[in-house]
């Protein structure tokens, strides 16, 4: 299994749980593509540098996975159709 690194940005009309259940989803993602999570830095929210779809700000979290690499390309297309999910940066650590 190789390790990544994920920044994602969640809308801001997320509350607190809701985020946390958001958050949560992903892990089970993870897991359910048998990888798993290292750790979940909650960076909070943060104002964006310009406009993503009419949100000027975003809830920021990064986490610590691994994942094996066949699954990279299923766990990425599982992100583009999340709702809650503005952007996302997947690095290969």
């Amino acid at each position: 299994m190789k390790t990544y690194e994920l920044l994602t940005v969640f809308k801001p009309t997320l509350d607190a749980e809701e985020a946390d259940k958001a958050i949560e989803a992903l892990g089970k993602s993870v897991t359910a593509l048998e990888g798993k999570v290292d750790s979940t830095d909650k960076t909070g929210r943060k104002k964006l540098a310009y406009e993503i779809q009419n949100f000027r700000d975003g809830f920021f979290v990064t986490s610590k996975i691994s994942l094996p690499e066949s699954n990279v390309a299923e766990f990425k297309r599982q992100l583009k159709l999340n709702d809650n999910i503005l952007r996302t940066m997947f690095l290969a650590k």
